[in-house]
């Protein structure tokens, strides 16, 4: 009998493999693009910029020059599966974050410090001490891709926080930097929203926002610069809960020689509405938007689509075309080189993973499901890589974090 075991313990490493071999990465093709997901046993690309990427997996972060292909930069971080932002600029330093802190790396990754924001006054904007420690909140977390922009000659870091849906209340910012991460600063803080505070917060413990703001918001979609009229502009979700819109679109200059800056309110909505929205795009006098309206159905129709319109006239929808209509919510979409690029709402759409593209600045729209991937939301589109890739993340619901996904144009077909 003991034999018998020693045989079947001699021929076991036989019939299972010593080491598994890892999943392959899944790859297609529409009609008009490719499509490729890495192998889940892969790096996490959090971000890329022209040649370069960054990404994390286990206790790594990492650094690639040669579009994910090998990682010759790597470091210790013990935090990294809480990293929820990131971003390369463009002098090739990396600024990234956890759910509450914010650190920066000027060396490929040989070390990093972490960057405390500063208020307008120049003093410390330190994290709230969360009630569950588990539950700090998600300070710089973002649902748009790109972040950085050509202001003055010089570039200028500008994002806002994606948060209040999962990982505790935190306050809703916008934040910026023109030095090139060494700081960052608040550009623009929202007011203490009575919906997204902490429950059981000892009574000394202060509310969450700036208490000289009666504008109020769940979180910030997209923050994204106009070039001819040198002005940001900013959109915001989710709905009227008793305590005001939370929808709102803001039109911020900054002031380079003062370092401030000047945020006027253009327009404030409820959920079903075409201002309540994300993927901002400028381009020549145009801005193009899509729509994420949602809530009760007015006349039995949300104010849904991608629309366009000259800046001036954003608040008179008699001047907006609609270019397209999804029929789902969506607040994710990049312009880049002609091409559209925007994304469904998983919860909210019948497709499981869906993509919306416009080959040709918008005459014509095609929508495809990737249902392969299983229920996903597209959000963080990057703009394409020196291969040609865009990349995005995918979401489980529309927020926990799941795959990373790449989308390669094909070439246009000749007539």
């Amino acid at each position: 009998m003991i034999r018998h075991h020693l045989l079947a313990l001699l021929l076991l490493p036989a019939l299972l493999p010593l080491h598994a071999e890892p999943t392959p990465a899944i790859t297609g093709e529409t009609e008009h693009f490719l499509y490729r997901m890495p192998s889940p046993d892969a790096p996490y690309i959090d971000t890329q910029r022209d040649n370069k990427a960054f990404a994390f997996k286990g206790t790594r972060i990492m650094l690639s020059e040669d579009n994910g292909a090998t990682w010759p930069h790597t470091a210790e971080f013990p935090d990294a599966e809480n990293i929820t932002f990131s971003v390369i600029l463009k002098n090739g330093s990396i600024l990234f974050a956890t759910r509450e802190h914010l650190f920066l790396s000027t060396d490929n990754l040989k070390t990093h410090r972490e960057i405390i924001v500063k208020k307008p006054d120049g003093t410390d904007y330190l994290p709230h001490t969360p009630v569950k420690a588990d539950q700090p909140g998600w300070y710089f977390h973002s649902l748009d891709g790109e972040h950085c922009f050509e202001v003055g000659g010089k570039e200028m870091l500008v994002w806002g926080n994606y948060c209040n849906v999962i990982g505790g209340p935190v306050p809703v910012n916008i934040y910026y930097s023109t030095d090139s991460g060494h700081t960052v600063k608040l550009a623009y803080s929202f007011g203490q929203n009575p919906k997204f505070q902490q429950k059981d917060a000892p009574p000394t413990a202060p509310l969450l926002g700036d208490p000289t703001n009666t504008l109020i918001a769940r979180h910030i979609h997209n923050v994204t610069y106009n070039p001819a009229e040198n002005a940001f502009y900013a959109v915001t979700g989710d709905i009227d809960r008793g305590h005001g819109n939370e929808c709102h679109w803001l039109r911020g200059t900054y002031n380079a020689t003062a370092d401030t800056w000047d945020w006027k309110l253009l327009i404030s909505v409820n959920s079903n509405s075409r201002f309540k929205c994300g993927g901002l795009n400028f381009l020549g006098d145009k801005v193009y938007w899509i729509a994420d309206a949602n809530g009760p159905a007015l006349a039995n129709r949300h104010d849904r689509g991608i629309f366009v319109t000259a800046p001036q006239d954003i608040t008179d929808t008699s001047k907006h075309t609609l270019l397209f209509n999804p029929m789902f919510e969506s607040a994710n979409m990049l312009l880049q080189d002609g091409v559209f690029v925007a994304t469904h709402c998983a919860p909210a759409s019948t497709y499981k993973c869906g993509i919306i593209w416009s080959p040709d600045m918008g005459k014509t729209w095609t929508q495809y499901d990737l249902a392969e991937f299983g229920p996903r939301s597209g959000c963080r589109i990057n703009k394409k890589n020196t291969d040609g890739w865009f990349r995005m993340d995918l979401r489980k619901g529309w927020i926990d974090r799941a795959e990373v996904l790449f989308l390669k144009p094909k070439p246009a077909a000749k007539p």
